[in-house]
């Protein structure tokens, strides 16, 4: 085992700021779990960034490594339920928040957060994919656990040049739905339309402010980013019996709506927390992920960046300028 590696360093400075470099930190910076793992490739998220800048919310000690979402081999697992040189993908729980994450050479992390590389995909499209891919994943498995079918009509996805809204998009275009996407980027509707979307629409057309309980039926369910008003405008257009799922809060956290269009139309509202997913349904999504709804175009979604660069896309990804997925090579 080695003493010491490399990895992408948040500090507390004394005036408050934080700072981001890349340093060489011992061994045990790391905690001591069940499995380690030499991390090939790392995805960057919108909670990265917010750990990166120093959201006491996201990340409550410093110095911290970012980075929710990790691949790579495996280097030792105490538990014998993983053996040296496996291919693995290690997102959500706590990876990056609270524990050292995967902008650096090495993880250490329980054996119930691991995951088998599954055949098909290969570490960089896992975290090309990463957490943005397996959240847009979990929001259609429940979609269609509730009755969700591409007969139905158009699924709206809000906050589409995101991460997530990216994967969202592609994924339930892969799955045969017709998709609108939902931006305020409008020279970014090209590139949507490259990754699966039918068409496109300003984020101005999914904000309600007349007050109406309910509105004219507009799409069959939706995938939502944003929250606030926007959220509360796909519920009241959702056709009946619909889904619209939950999955951020770019815009806000409140929510004021009524209880018409569950009342009246059936409208499903799910909530889509990924970081505390099931172990089993957590494996089932990422094979579905590399077979079902394995990405054709994935090369399309992607930006690969050095470790050197990570901090430069995590301010970024902070402030909305970042399209698609962003992805660490760490031996680049």
């Amino acid at each position: 085992m080695v003493s010491e590696y490399k990895a992408l360093v948040v500090s507390e400075k004394e005036n408050g700021t934080f700072e981001q470099r890349v340093k060489t930190v011992p061994f045990s910076f790391l905690p001591e779990n069940e499995v380690v793992i030499k991390v090939q490739y790392a995805g960057l998220n919108y909670k990265d960034a917010l750990s990166a800048s120093g959201h006491k919310g996201i990340t409550r000690n410093y110095p911290h490594t970012p980075g929710v979402d990790a691949a790579g081999t495996v280097v030792s697992d105490s538990t014998g339920k993983f053996s040296e040189g496996d291919e693995v993908i290690c997102t959500s729980y706590d990876l990056g928040m609270n524990t050292p994450g995967g902008c650096a050479e090495y993880i250490s992390v329980p054996s119930a957060w691991v995951v088998p590389l599954p055949a098909g995909i290969t570490l960089r499209d896992s975290m090309v994919m990463g957490t943005a891919a397996y959240t847009a994943g979990l929001a259609l498995f429940k979609m269609e656990l509730s009755g969700q079918t591409p007969e139905m009509g158009e699924v709206v996805v809000t906050g589409a040049t995101g991460g997530v809204g990216s994967m969202a998009v592609a994924i339930l275009a892969k799955a045969g739905y017709n998709v609108v996407a939902s931006t305020g980027k409008k020279d970014k509707i090209f590139y949507l339309l490259e990754i699966g979307a039918k068409r496109c629409i300003g984020r101005e057309e999914v904000v309600d402010k007349s007050d109406r309980p309910l509105l004219k039926s507009q799409w069959a369910g939706a995938i939502d980013n944003v929250g606030g008003n926007t959220l509360a405008t796909l519920l009241k257009s959702c056709g009946r019996n619909g889904n619209v799922a939950s999955i951020g809060l770019v815009d806000s956290a409140e929510l004021t709506t009524t209880v018409y269009p569950f009342i009246l139309n059936g409208v499903n509202l799910l909530g889509i927390d990924s970081a505390q997913t099931p172990a089993k349904i957590r494996h089932s999504i990422w094979q579905k992920l590399a077979t079902d709804w394995k990405l054709d175009n994935i090369k399309d979604m992607q930006t690969i960046v050095s470790l050197n660069d990570a901090s430069h896309y995590l301010n970024k990804i902070l402030k909305g300028k970042a399209i698609g997925r962003v992805v660490v090579d760490i031996n680049k």
